[in-house]
């Protein structure tokens, strides 16, 4: 299918989740970030890519606490219109930019949508808002090969890996996984 496999997790302890020592030790990274929308990563410096699963699971609460909201409603379905043929653009070839960079036409088509939509509503201005910041961090993984759309097996190791550690430490964990190829899959603050 092309998906990688994470090759290793180095697990670094901080007491908080501060941003210093993420912006210190990513400083000079060169990769691919896969992370969720912890603010300190967008004042890196590297490619990046939001993890869409995330992005998805907020716009479904969202629609779940205002069921009657029109515009959320059109935002949601908008959003889902787009990412569904890439998802199976993903699962027919993988993760290769020589099929999923056709899907750039379409995520320019949303934006232009999206930004020419008048919303009244607290909640669609809120998600169009995010949208349009994160623009560039959304569909990052369109122009390159092997980058993940989202940080699950991260996300997943570092479930286990709590449970494994239950009685360990108490501090913010922070994640770094790496890939073939150089790109940085997750790195996470987390475990407060």
């Amino acid at each position: 299918m092309g998906f990688r496999q994470c090759e290793e997790v180095v697990c670094i302890y901080t007491p908080s989740r501060e941003g210093g020592p993420v912006a210190e030790l990513l400083k000079d990274f060169k990769g691919v970030l896969v992370s969720d929308f912890y603010a300190i990563y967008d004042s890196l410096k590297c490619p990046q890519q939001k993890c869409l699963i995330h992005l998805i699971r907020d716009l479904n609460s969202a629609l779940m606490k205002e069921p009657f909201n029109e515009e959320i409603k059109l935002i949601v379905a908008e959003f889902a219109a787009l990412i569904k043929p890439i998802i199976d653009t993903i699962h027919r070839f993988g993760l290769k930019k020589r099929y999923l960079q056709k899907h750039q036409t379409d995520v320019r088509r949303f934006f232009r949508l999206l930004s020419q939509q008048s919303y009244k509503t607290e909640t669609a201005v809120k998600y169009r808002n995010r949208l349009e910041r994160n623009r560039t961090k959304l569909f990052t993984f369109l122009d390159y090969d092997g980058v993940p759309w989202n940080n699950n097996n991260a996300e997943h190791a570092i479930i286990e890996d709590r449970k494994s550690n239950a009685t360990g430490p108490t501090h913010s964990k922070l994640c770094l996984w790496a890939f073939r190829g150089g790109h940085l899959l997750h790195y996470l603050c987390c475990f407060l």
